[in-house]
């Protein structure tokens, strides 16, 4: 019985408690407000991120698969410093590198064209679309290239796609290139 009494007490002072706690409808409630302070209006700061190259005009495809395939082919080739999966396009902006860089541990996407600041360059497999910043090349090397670890996912899905892959480059015609076994030789030199 005595917890019948001991229950009974908390509700009865608990309800005390929160009844305290809740303002009559007699006391007004006074609420300070701080006076409105003017701010100035916030000004917009250049982003110091990657440079937007002009817009190129190209057809555009709800599925970059539908998109006809860039014209050339691939060529490997072996070299003291790592290997090349070099694609030779029917111009040279349609050309573009993967580069196993063997003694710094590392694979650069290349596109040899005029380098004028950082850019975006967009990869887009059947599996992973990603944008990566894209810096003006070495002395080594020419155009602008992006540096990838070996191990990373974007690769293999490059190495395996269905049929084609994508590079899209800010300011330069999107590449739909083959993923033919010459980019997965050069994804293996640097592993």
């Amino acid at each position: 019985m005595k917890a019948i009494y001991l229950h009974a007490a908390g509700a009865i002072a608990l309800t005390f408690s929160i009844a305290a706690c809740v303002p009559s409808a007699k006391m007004p409630i006074i609420v300070d407000t701080p006076e409105p302070v003017a701010r100035p209006a916030p000004t917009a700061t250049p982003s110091p991120s990657v440079n937007s190259a002009p817009a190129v005009q190209e057809a555009t495809y709800a599925n970059y698969l539908d998109a006809p395939q860039t014209s050339g082919t691939w060529e490997y080739a072996s070299f003291p410093f790592g290997s090349q999966a070099l694609f030779n396009g029917r111009t040279p902006e349609t050309s573009f590198a993967v580069n196993c860089l063997s003694s710094e541990n590392r694979i650069t996407l290349q596109r040899p064209i005029a380098p004028s600041g950082p850019r975006v360059m967009r990869i887009t497999t059947e599996t992973v679309s990603r944008s990566l910043s894209a810096q003006p090349a070495p002395e080594n090397l020419a155009g602008i290239t992006v540096s990838i670890d070996p191990r990373d996912p974007l690769l293999d899905a490059m190495a395996i796609t269905k049929g084609r892959f994508a590079v899209a480059l800010d300011g330069e015609r999107t590449l739909y290139l083959p993923a033919w076994v010459e980019v997965s030789r050069v994804i293996e030199d640097c592993r």
